[in-house]
């Protein structure tokens, strides 16, 4: 090959060797763009402590209320926290924070705000009885890293849903903010019928499909303030917030036929697949805890199984 054609293939005169000794040339241009693209810094606040470890509120709007209200724009799940509790709100490049006349008040830095007060990166704000937010900036990759790091604490590896440690915890706050104001809280458990002959039938692989699909069915079915978890193996559960336990028996219900019509494939194969599902509602049920939630709606499902499989039940009072 003589010199003209190494041109032509981009190969330098020296052979091969000389390629991996070599530093590629890129565009300068192209390479500006990707640095600045990485470089653009925005405000955040990290929960290092209390409900949702790990989430990351990007402050990217004027003002942010913090609070246990559905109307705040970073809504907390903790019962020291008042309904609108504190604001963040920007102005140019600084960043202030203010409470809102909250019950248990603001701590930054470990001092109660008693006026506004301008944050820094790295600082520390406390709320209520469980709540600590950082206060940081980060750019895209940083961004990036930390989703990263939040869904493989929060996540199942397999399904893509919330893992049972956030479903436990993420309840508790739900009841303990129900049982106070008096609301209604449902809770809707179901699992797949005969899931042992899926695995011995077709093999573990095809009943991993199985329960991905199933995965994929719960979250066309809930509503975004509803919370889809993996309670363990094949059991399933959602936390429904602020519906009826009848309204919540819907939800099973529509879930329940969605799977009974739908075709679940592995390997060409199609496998049949049902669901049982329990259903229990707070306070048609008059529990006193998460723990008493999960019982009732648990043994709702035992029923279901027990009366025949692919059907919803109901608690019924104890």
């Amino acid at each position: 090959m003589n010199d003209d054609q190494f041109h032509g293939t981009g190969i330098k005169p020296g052979g091969l060797d000389e390629i991996s000794e070599s530093t590629q040339i890129v565009d300068t241009n192209m390479l500006k763009q990707v640095r600045e693209g990485q470089q653009q810094i925005q405000a955040y606040l990290i929960v290092l402590s209390g409900p949702e470890v790990g989430r990351m509120h990007r402050l990217d709007t004027l003002e942010v209320t913090l609070g246990r209200s559905q109307g705040t724009e970073m809504r907390i799940n903790d019962v020291g926290v008042s309904r609108r509790h504190a604001r963040v709100v920007r102005e140019g490049p600084a960043v202030y924070i203010e409470d809102m006349g909250s019950a248990n008040g603001t701590f930054l830095n470990g001092d109660r705000l008693t006026n506004r007060l301008q944050l820094r990166d790295g600082d520390k704000i406390t709320l209520g009885s469980t709540t600590i937010l950082k206060f940081t900036y980060h750019d895209k990759l940083d961004e990036d890293f930390q989703k990263q790091m939040f869904d493989a604490a929060l996540r199942d590896s397999l399904t893509g849903a919330y893992n049972k440690k956030y479903f436990l915890d993420h309840l508790q706050s739900e009841f303990a903010f129900a049982a106070r104001h008096a609301s209604s809280l449902s809770l809707v458990m179901f699992d797949v019928d005969h899931f042992k002959n899926v695995n011995d039938t077709w093999g573990h692989l095809a009943g991993d499909a199985v329960l991905v699909k199933l995965a994929e069915l719960a979250n066309q079915s809930v509503r975004s303030e509803d919370l889809f978890a993996r309670y363990g193996g094949e059991e399933f559960s959602i936390i429904c917030r602020g519906i009826s336990m009848g309204q919540a028996a819907h939800l099973g219900e529509r879930l329940r036929s969605l799977v009974d019509r739908t075709d679940f494939k592995h390997s060409g194969d199609i496998m049949p697949v049902t669901i049982s599902v329990g259903v229990a509602g707070f306070p048609e049920i008059p529990v006193g805890s998460s723990e008493d939630l999960i019982e009732a709606a648990d043994t709702a499902l035992y029923a279901a199984k027990k009366t025949g499989r692919n059907r919803v039940m109901l608690a019924t009072k104890r």
